[in-house]
């Protein structure tokens, strides 16, 4: 189901030292007041040196919520159940939404909360709020803890319902107690926050901790920047490099950046270039401009890879559409010679597709 969630952004600094050999540095992160997530102050941006270009920003985890997937696993053992969940994941909702409903007025609290994600989604009925929220306070009531915390996302945003953060906050620390990662995760950002609870990064590492050993990216990657700079929890990045590796593993996107980052320079990791370029070049793929900026630095200046001027200004020109501009990039840009200069704008054209 798509629920409001916060998820963390990152912004990676890239520098170039005068010996003209790149190094990409992985950012500093020192949390401050997020939105609904942490959000670390940048650090001052580095002196930019001679044919160097600009650093960007350090990562901020941003406050733009982004839609959450709550699926309620049925017990194994209630063969009922199975056949709900077994509807649902074959996409026959109405068929979902039937067999869930007999089971919910029985009492079953995982078919009550399938009865939520159907009716907040529109799946199989039209989309009810009201009585999405009707269904997983049932749930939640009953002690499921995916709809304690589906029930408080929907509490957050004043769906179904008024706003009402108190409630929310409650049912998380509920749902997180009993195990569920996505509230552990979600609530850790709140104490980060500093708006709807107090402040509290330590607390705010063990719930990421919780969710990460849990398996959950997000957490994962959040954790990894606590472990990088220490906040809440001692320096340590060794341990930041394996989490932003198991969120890599996980198709995080902005692990898999800082991944490939640490591992071009060595750092908590030992030293392997190819690998970090061809990470950056999955990351370019699934359409991070951080990514595509990097990999055009590398490709570029040919470290770590064979150099592929064409292939590296494609990238920078994609980048660019989608606001990560470089100056640097754009003045060597148009010191190519002007067939190059095409070939680059038709390789650019030709990822981005027709607009």
């Amino acid at each position: 189901m798509k629920l409001p969630c916060i998820t963390m952004l990152a912004t990676l600094l890239l520098t170039v030292p005068a010996a003209a050999q790149l190094q990409i540095t992985p950012p500093a992160t020192t949390p401050s007041a997020p939105a609904e997530k942490q959000k670390p102050k940048p650090p001052a941006p580095a002196k930019k040196k001679e044919a160097a270009p600009k650093p960007s920003s350090s990562p901020k985890p941003s406050a733009s919520p982004k839609p959450a997937t709550v699926i309620p696993a049925p017990p194994s053992d209630d063969p009922n159940v199975d056949l709900v969940f077994g509807a649902y994941q074959r996409g026959q909702y109405k068929t979902a939404f039937e067999l869930a409903t007999a089971r919910a007025q029985a009492g079953d609290a995982k078919a009550m909360t399938m009865l939520g994600e159907l009716y907040s989604n529109a799946m199989g009925i039209r989309r009810d709020y009201a009585k999405a929220a009707e269904w997983y306070k049932r749930a939640a009531d009953s002690g499921d803890r995916e709809a304690m915390f589906a029930l408080a996302m929907l509490r957050i945003s004043g769906r179904g319902g008024p706003v009402d953060k108190n409630e929310a906050v409650k049912l998380m620390a509920s749902a997180a107690k009993l195990g569920e990662p996505k509230a552990a995760y979600n609530l850790a950002l709140l104490y980060l926050d500093g708006q709807t609870l107090p402040q509290d990064v330590r607390r705010s590492a063990e719930l990421l901790r919780q969710a990460a050993d849990a398996g959950l990216p997000e957490a994962q990657y959040a954790l990894a920047t606590f472990y990088k700079e220490g906040t809440g929890v001692p320096k340590d990045p060794e341990r930041a490099v394996r989490l932003l590796q198991a969120a890599s593993l996980a198709d995080n996107v902005d692990a898999e950046v800082e991944y490939a980052i640490a591992m071009f320079n060595g750092t908590g990791t030992p030293k392997n270039q190819p690998a970090a370029v061809a990470l950056l070049r999955k990351a370019s793929r699934q359409g991070s401009a951080i990514a595509q900026n990097r990999l055009a630095w590398v490709l570029i200046n040919g470290v770590g890879t064979p150099m592929d001027k064409i292939e590296g200004f494609k990238w920078h020109l994609v980048a660019k559409t989608s606001g990560k501009g470089d100056p640097e990039l754009d003045k060597q840009f148009s010191d190519l010679p002007a067939d190059d200069r095409a070939k680059a704008e038709a390789a650019a054209r030709k990822w981005l597709g027709p607009k």
